[in-house]
Formats: C-alpha cells, sequence, structure tokens
C-alpha cells in the first residue's frame, strides 16, 4: 500500500510539472557558432486583445536569456505598448538599434483558436452481481448513468512564432514555431515558452552561454 501511494504521489507531482507548450518545427542559420551578442531585444508582436500576455512572454525570454550570462531586455520596458506600431522597417531597424541592441527576437502571435467539447458524467463500471443483486443498487448505479449530466470544457491554442535577426545584417539566424494548449494562466505560459525557446537556441547552436 505505501508503495502504491509513493508510486501515485510521484505520477501526480509528474503530470503538474507537464508543460503546455511544445515545438513544432525549428530551424537554423547553417554555420551557427553561438555568437554572443552584446544585447538582444525581445519584441512581443501580439494582437490588442491577448496584449496582456505580452508583458509575461517578453519578461519570462528576458529572464531565460539573461540566465545564460546575456543581457537582454524587454521592449515593452524599453519603449511602451505602442512604440513599433505602423512604424517602417527602416524606423523600427533604428529604434533597436539605438537602444544598443545588436539582435532582436520577436514573439508572434500567429493565431488563436478555441474548442469546446463535451465530458460526459463519470460512469463506474461494476461488475453485474454488485449492482443486480439487490434493486436499490440497480436502481441508483442505474439512474445515474442516465440523469447525470455532464459538462462543456473549453479549451484554448495559441500558435507562436519566433525569430532571431542579427541587426548587424539584418539576417534571420534562426526560426520557431510552437503550440501551446490551454496553458494554466499567462504567467506559466510566458515561463513556459521562454525557456522552450532558449534551451532549444542552445541546442541548435544559435546561443552559447556567456
Amino acid at each position: 500500500m505505501k508503495n502504491k501511494f509513493i508510486l501515485a504521489a510521484a505520477l501526480l507531482l509528474m503530470l503538474s510539472a507537464c508543460s503546455s507548450s511544445r515545438i513544432t518545427s525549428s530551424w537554423s542559420a547553417a554555420g551557427s557558432t553561438g555568437k554572443k551578442y552584446n544585447k538582444i531585444l525581445v519584441l512581443g508582436l501580439i494582437p490588442d486583445q491577448d496584449r496582456s500576455i505580452r508583458g509575461f512572454m517578453e519578461q519570462h525570454f528576458v529572464d531565460d536569456l539573461k540566465a545564460l550570462g546575456y543581457n537582454a531586455a524587454s521592449a515593452l520596458a524599453e519603449f511602451g505598448p505602442k512604440a513599433f506600431e505602423n512604424m517602417c522597417e527602416k524606423d523600427a531597424v533604428d529604434k533597436i538599434r539605438s537602444n544598443g541592441a545588436d539582435a532582436v527576437i520577436t514573439i508572434v502571435l500567429l493565431d488563436k483558436s478555441k474548442e469546446r467539447y463535451y465530458v460526459p458524467a463519470q460512469r463506474q463500471n461494476l461488475p453485474r452481481s454488485v449492482y443486480y443483486r439487490r434493486f436499490g443498487g440497480y436502481y441508483t448505479t442505474v439512474y445515474d448513468r442516465i440523469y447525470t449530466p455532464g459538462y462543456y470544457v473549453t479549451d484554448t491554442k495559441y500558435f507562436w512564432e519566433s525569430n532571431l535577426y542579427d541587426m548587424s545584417n539584418k539576417d534571420l539566424m534562426y526560426s520557431v514555431q510552437t503550440e501551446s494548449f490551454d496553458p494554466a494562466s499567462s504567467e506559466s505560459l510566458g515561463h513556459e515558452y521562454g525557456k522552450l525557446i532558449v534551451e532549444d537556441m542552445v541546442k541548435k547552436n544559435v546561443l552559447a552561454k556567456q
């Protein structure tokens, strides 16, 4: 019994630690050598209706880059929420460079979808000998199966893309697409996303520990 309890607790811990985000595809420039940038600007390009997520996404990404030893900054914190709206490419590049950033990584919300589905009530499958034996047991079991209502659940999927650009030549060095399935909160989404992407960039030798 004790071993079963330990096993159940370990399984519960593993499930609670599972990430809601996963990489669907990623690419890095040929010959990537883990260039050590002086400053990386994290720029979220997210629709107004989901703008509250932007702060969490940028800041957690910044924190994960800093953990590698990079000087990183959030565009939202440095420039405010609307600094890059309706700005042409040249002006945007000049603004980033004037901030001292020699690399920029974008966080783009490509799509967001909601899926609603029905979850039937939980039903016990007991042996017939248990609930057929007496009328009361049979009636209660069958009644619960027929009349206990289920419920509807709405899950949200986010589809993201991040690109790392070297601002010395404006070349694309890394691109990644991910999906996040029904995250617990905006903060947990930001935490998962930053960690996931930074680890992949290190793995692909796009970034190196400073």
